[in-house]
């Protein structure tokens, strides 16, 4: 259907259905993909945390002097589904990330035809962006903040009579939710632009409160690292560049909103 013909509510609703399944396929197939190489991806990119030689901590001991020995970490399924769960997550969890650029090309697709032109012109190359900061939020969390948090959880003790026995279930829901949650973090120029197109949010407000932004994003980044000054300078400074590339994007938006 041409996007310049009115659709009814009902037509509406059909689409988005078609959209939504579109996606779920798409989800499906990656799904399915994970789950065929399930235990090398488990090994490779999972359980490979707890290694000392994890490129991550191999970077910090080169460059920055803090080195990991070694992470006293053993893993264990206490259900009899255990295993089984967590295999069926990761994979559909990796699919909703390997499928994200074409599922949010779907919800763009369905929510374009609304729009002005003007407002189309604003949006151009949307779906690029925000797979882009997405994948890039999904890197960071896997490569800085997961990793930093595997390494202290791991090796912290109150005292070596307690062995640390970590279920399957708790590191996997810990490292999935840290990746993902980081990827949709890291679309927040994406929101900022989206708020200031609405009038909900504007540069002056952004400028006005940058102070209290650093002491959140310093605050966030105490809570999602170890406590240590390296992790928390590690992670707070892409944070806080993304909150300045947020200020930019509102800028930019407000002068063409004034020009138009």
């Amino acid at each position: 259907m041409s996007e310049d013909q009115p659709m009814s509510f009902l037509d509406h609703l059909e689409e988005l259905r078609w959209r939504l399944l579109r996606a779920a396929v798409a989800v499906i197939i990656f799904s399915i993909v994970i789950w065929i190489y399930q235990r090398e991806i488990m090994e490779n990119v999972f359980l490979n945390m707890v290694d000392p030689h994890f490129i991550t901590f191999e970077l910090l001991c080169k460059y920055l002097g803090v080195c990991v020995d070694q992470i006293n970490v053993d893993f264990q399924s206490t259900t009899l589904a255990g295993q089984f769960s967590y295999a069926l997550m990761m994979s559909i969890m990796g699919g909703v990330v390997l499928a994200f650029p074409y599922i949010f090309y779907q919800l763009w697709a369905f929510i374009k035809p609304g729009l002005k032109g003007n407002e189309k012109n604003m949006a151009k190359g949307i779906v690029f962006y925000v797979s882009l900061l997405f994948f890039l939020g999904i890197l960071f969390g896997y490569y800085v903040v997961a990793p930093l948090s595997v390494q202290f959880f791991g090796a912290f003790q109150i005292t070596p009579e307690i062995k640390t026995d970590v279920t399957i279930a708790s590191y996997m829901s810990t490292i999935l939710s840290t990746v993902f949650y980081t990827g949709l973090f890291f679309l927040f120029p994406i929101v900022t632009f989206l708020l200031v197109k609405i009038g909900l949010f504007t540069p002056d407000f952004l400028i006005k409160y940058r102070k209290h932004a650093i002491v959140v994003i310093l605050i966030l980044a105490a809570v999602i690292t170890p406590p240590d000054v390296i992790s928390q300078v590690i992670v707070t400074i892409p944070i806080y560049l993304l909150f300045e590339v947020s200020i930019l994007v509102a800028k930019r938006v407000a002068r063409k909103e004034q020009t138009d």
